[in-house]
């Protein structure tokens, strides 16, 4: 699969667009990843991005395996294996299973998850699939989070299905590993 678009030449780009690839690598880890190769195409909107993502994945009062195991669960059923992946190993980072991440798709039918994750799943489904949310979901999601947490899980889920649209819609492929 080749991207839809070329990414952005940054050797025939000007001084603020490169300073604003190195203002996006130097936050995320010291990579350009090709995302942000993309994103770059618009400066503005890479800007906003870059600042925004940082909020969702570094400034919420989530914890990460919460986090992860939702956009696990967005990025799969949104068919994104880009973020799927680098995901999971984030989840696996922070506490999600193996066993639990080959049990995503089939949640339902699965022992393996909590109550708590069991919720984050159903919520993180519906809203990915544009279903309603269960009626039961969003009390026992009250159980486990405050209204703060709750908004902070909602954007986490949105975020990472906007993310997934990008990728898919443009074609946007994984960088190969080092």
């Amino acid at each position: 699969m080749m991207a839809r678009l070329a990414y952005v030449d940054l050797s025939a780009a000007n001084h603020e667009l490169r300073d604003l690839a190195e203002r996006v690598a130097a936050e995320r880890g010291g990579r350009l990843i090709n995302q942000y190769r993309m994103l770059l195409h618009s400066p503005p909107i890479a800007s906003a991005w870059l600042q925004f993502a940082s909020a969702v994945r570094f400034q919420t009062t989530l914890d990460p395996a919460s986090s992860e195991l939702a956009i696990c669960c967005v990025t799969r059923l949104a068919g994104a294996e880009y973020p799927s992946r680098a995901h999971s190993r984030l989840a696996l980072r922070h506490g999600v299973s193996q066993d639990q991440l080959g049990a995503i798709s089939d949640w339902r039918a699965s022992s393996l998850f909590t109550r708590q994750q069991r919720a984050i799943l159903s919520y993180a489904e519906a809203l990915t699939l544009g279903a309603p949310v269960d009626a039961d979901v969003f009390p026992e999601l009250l159980e486990f989070f405050d209204e703060r947490a709750l908004v902070e899980l909602t954007v986490v889920i949105a975020f990472y299905l906007m993310v997934a649209r990008f990728l898919g819609g443009l074609e946007i492929e994984p960088e190969t590993e080092p």
